[in-house]
């Protein structure tokens, strides 16, 4: 909890006991479902909260936009994120309907209510436009930005092009040149100082 404090100071108190509510709510139901492996549920703040939060810290989504979260799994980087942007909506897509289960469960044992699951697959989902889809780790790049793209609004009210927001590690030289895009690439590390984000980044591929 305090590494977040460390790096975020201007949480309202209904957010940090949010924040605070994760940890024993992810510990409780990732006994039952597992969404996070057990040797991380300890780093839950650092390794899922503060990682999804590294997008906060990159762009300023603003209120009533829509997100779509691709492959959310337990609810990253979705759950910090919705925290963060209370005004926003985020949309929890995954393909395993129980992973979803413990999204549902999160959300509501914090209170958040700006927050909606569906049991799909990425490609199956029609008729729906957002400003942004957010991923962490679900496929390669050019698989990411083929399923987002025909998700994505022409325009948005901010100063970035909708487009895709991943968060991804090591080397990506070849995945990024395989996917035929020109993203722009931010250095987690050079944001936060722990040694866990070493060689982690965000990719933005804008419309």
């Amino acid at each position: 909890m305090e590494i977040i404090q460390k790096y975020f100071s201007d949480f309202t108190e209904n957010q940090l006991k949010q924040i605070q509510l994760l940890y024993p709510l992810y510990k409780e139901w990732n006994e039952k479902i597992n969404v996070i492996s057990r040797k991380d549920i300890d780093s839950l703040y650092e390794k899922h909260v503060l990682h999804s939060l590294s997008i906060a810290a990159s762009f300023e989504f603003s209120d009533g936009m829509e997100i779509i979260d691709l492959g959310t799994g337990g609810g990253f980087p979705g759950i910090p994120l919705a925290i963060f942007f209370p005004k926003v909506k985020f949309h929890m897509v995954d393909s395993i309907a129980k992973k979803l289960k413990v999204v549902d469960a999160v959300a509501e044992g914090i209170g958040l209510t700006n927050v909606s699951t569906q049991h799909s697959r990425i490609e199956e989902i029609r008729n729906r436009k957002f400003d942004f889809v957010v991923s962490r780790a679900v496929a390669p790049l050019k698989d990411l930005w083929r399923w987002s793209r025909p998700l994505l609004k022409i325009k948005t009210h901010s100063d970035f092009t909708p487009g895709l927001i991943s968060l991804k590690g090591g080397d990506l030289a070849l995945e990024i040149q395989e996917s035929n895009t020109k993203p722009k690439v931010m250095d987690i590390a050079s944001m936060f100082e722990e040694e866990f984000f070493k060689e982690k980044y965000i990719i933005y591929v804008s419309r």
